[in-house]
């Protein structure tokens, strides 16, 4: 970014700041450019994001006020538009769909939001609402019984879910994105298409991608939270989540044994199993692009090695603690 005063390229400042949203303070790594004869700092539009999002994000985590993402799935899943589903709660006209581009609810509207991703609870709003009558609320009302119907049939697979994630909401350790098995399980796919990585590849590359995402704009793109062992950064539980993946014929695992005794294991693609991008922002498929092809030439214990430079890993290692996304500003 240029000047404005002087036309000279200007550098990358970043420093932790405190910064305030709704009279309350939170430390922000700052992002800007120093114009370096005036001394002036400047936001472009990236940066502006990505600085407003981190001192959102700790509000949203603080008070467990839903996400756009959630907000907008929350909806989806009753195909209702966001003017319909403001009337039902009884919000403004508009509010919903502000939610959902990004503005931050009060804690009452955000505690309501939360209690109708529970349709048994959405039909006793419905039902007071008088919002909806004639074929549009006999649609809706068998879209909940539906809806009721799939929470027992998917009972197991979200007691699953929360085993692997810990049942976690968005937060510092999750890239305050809420934990996602379909997501996570398509970077595997990718991964296994582009690089038929051996395991301990494969968790670095993981790795890298959701902080290099949150790195650039304060979210992660899985919501996994990562852990530091020996080997380097890993997510949390990742062999208990590999083994279902591979008996749920995401990916499969060519096993090796090696002279000195040790097993390996390669990541390969199944038949017929293609990653699916359509889960993924145009940004998202930047990123995962991005990685593959910085790390496409490197080895196993390379990709060791580099992990091993990482702030991330050398703070958190000796207690096997979970990685908080905060260290992505870090990375090398």
């Amino acid at each position: 970014m240029k000047s404005p005063f002087t036309g000279k390229e200007m550098s990358i400042q970043r420093e932790w700041r405190i910064m305030s949203f709704r009279k309350e303070e939170f430390k922000v790594f700052f992002h800007s450019y120093k114009c370096g004869d005036t001394g002036e700092q400047f936001e472009d539009d990236a940066f502006a994001e990505l600085n407003y999002n981190q001192l959102v994000n700790q509000y949203r985590a603080k008070y467990a006020i839903p996400f756009p993402g959630q907000i907008k799935a929350i909806r989806e899943q009753y195909d209702l538009s966001a003017t319909k589903m403001s009337e039902i709660l009884g919000f403004g006209i508009n509010s919903y769909r502000q939610y959902e581009a990004g503005e931050v609810s009060n804690q009452s509207n955000a505690r309501l939001i939360q209690l109708i991703n529970d349709p048994g609870e959405f039909n006793k709003l419905l039902e007071l609402s008088n919002v909806l009558e004639g074929k549009a609320l006999k649609k809706l009302i068998h879209k909940i019984e539906i809806l009721i119907d799939e929470q027992k049939t998917h009972k197991f697979y979200k007691q699953l879910e929360n085993y692997f994630f810990d049942a976690c909401l968005p937060n510092s350790n999750t890239g305050f994105k809420l934990p996602s098995l379909p997501k996570f399980t398509e970077m595997v796919v990718f991964f296994t298409e582009k690089l038929q990585p051996w395991k301990t590849k494969l968790n670095k590359l993981l790795f890298y991608t959701d902080f290099s995402m949150y790195k650039n704009t304060g979210f992660s793109i899985s919501g996994v939270q990562y852990i530091a062992i020996p080997m380097g950064p890993v997510p949390n539980k990742f062999n208990s989540i590999f083994e279902y993946l591979t008996n749920n014929k995401e990916v499969d695992i060519f096993y090796t044994t090696f002279p000195d005794g040790g097993t390996g294991e390669q990541f390969l693609p199944v038949n017929n199993r293609k990653f699916k991008p359509e889960l993924f922002t145009e940004k998202e498929l930047k990123v995962l692009d991005a990685i593959v092809e910085r790390f496409k030439n490197t080895t196993t214990n390379e990709i060791i090695e580099i992990s091993h430079k990482e702030k991330a890993w050398i703070e958190n290692e000796a207690e096997r603690k979970i990685i908080d996304y905060n260290y992505s500003f870090d990375l090398n």
